[in-house]
C-alpha cells in the first residue's frame, strides 16, 4: 500500500495518516519528520539538508528527493507506506514516480482531503503541538484527553507562532500555487480519490477506508522494494 496525502493545511492529513498507520502496519511518514530524522542520523543526506535549514532556507527539491525516497527504502516500508507533506510540486510528483518505476513499483493512491479555505484558516488557528514529541492536536476536533497536555508523552501543549490568520492565508496562497496541481497530476491516470474533510474524524476515515479496501484486496498490495 503506497499512498500520497493530499489537502489544504489543516485538512486533517495528519490525523487520517496516523489511523491508517496504526490500522494497516505501515509508516506514516511527513516531509517534517524525514528531515529531522536524517538530521539526527548525521547522513550525507542530512547533513546537507541541515546546512539550508540552518540557514533559514527550504531544502531544494532534488535534495528532498532524495530524502523520501531513502526513507522508503528502509526495512519498515516493506509493505507500503503513507506519504503526508510530499510531494508539495508537479516536479517532486513525476521525480518519486520515476524513481519507484526504476524499483519496479509505484504510488497506488493519492487521497485528497477537501475543506474550504476558509476552514482551513479556522483549524490551523485552533491547532495545538506537543513541546515534547511534535504531536499535533486540535481544540475542537481532535482534543486531548488532558487539558493542555499530550496524550503519548505528557507534554505541554502549545500555539506554534506561525499558526494565525495571517500566517495561514500566505500559507494557503503558497499551497494552491505550488501544491494545488499535484491533485491534477494524480488525476490524469485515475489515481485521485477526494473526500469531504469537512466532516468528523470518524465519518472521513470511513471515506478512507472504503477506498483502501480495494487496494488491501488487490494483487499490488504485497512488497514494495
Amino acid at each position: 500500500m503506497r499512498l500520497v496525502l493530499l489537502g489544504l493545511p489543516g485538512a486533517g492529513k495528519g490525523t487520517q495518516g496516523e489511523l491508517i498507520a496504526s490500522k494497516y502496519g505501515i509508516p506514516h511518514i511527513s516531509t517534517g519528520h524525514i528531515i529531522r530524522q536524517a538530521v539526527s542520523a548525521g547522513s550525507d543526506l542530512g547533513q546537507k539538508a541541515n546546512l539550508y535549514i540552518s540557514g533559514g532556507n527550504l531544502v531544494p527539491d532534488e535534495l528532498m528527493i532524495q530524502l523520501v525516497y531513502e526513507r522508503i527504502r528502509e526495512p519498515d516500508c516493506t509493505q507500503g507506506w503513507i506519504l503526508d507533506g510530499f510531494p508539495r510540486t508537479v516536479h517532486q510528483a513525476r521525480a518519486l514516480d520515476q524513481c519507484l518505476a526504476e524499483a519496479g513499483a509505484a504510488v497506488q493512491m493519492a487521497i485528497d482531503i477537501r475543506i474550504t479555505q476558509e476552514e482551513a484558516i479556522k483549524r490551523i488557528a485552533q491547532r495545538r503541538m506537543c513541546s515534547q514529541c511534535g504531536a499535533v492536536y486540535h481544540l475542537k476536533y481532535y482534543r486531548t484527553k488532558g487539558e493542555g497536555v499530550c496524550d503519548i508523552c505528557g507534554g505541554d501543549l502549545f500555539r506554534r507562532e506561525d499558526d494565525n490568520e495571517e500566517t495561514a492565508r500566505k500559507r494557503l496562497e503558497v499551497h494552491m500555487r505550488q501544491t494545488h496541481p499535484v491533485t491534477h497530476y494524480y488525476a490524469q491516470d485515475g489515481r485521485l480519490y477526494s473526500i469531504d474533510g469537512v466532516r468528523s474524524i470518524d465519518e472521513v476515515f470511513a471515506d478512507v477506508e472504503n477506498y483502501l479496501s480495494g487496494l488491501v484486496e488487490g494483487p499490488d498490495a504485497g512488497e514494495v522494494l
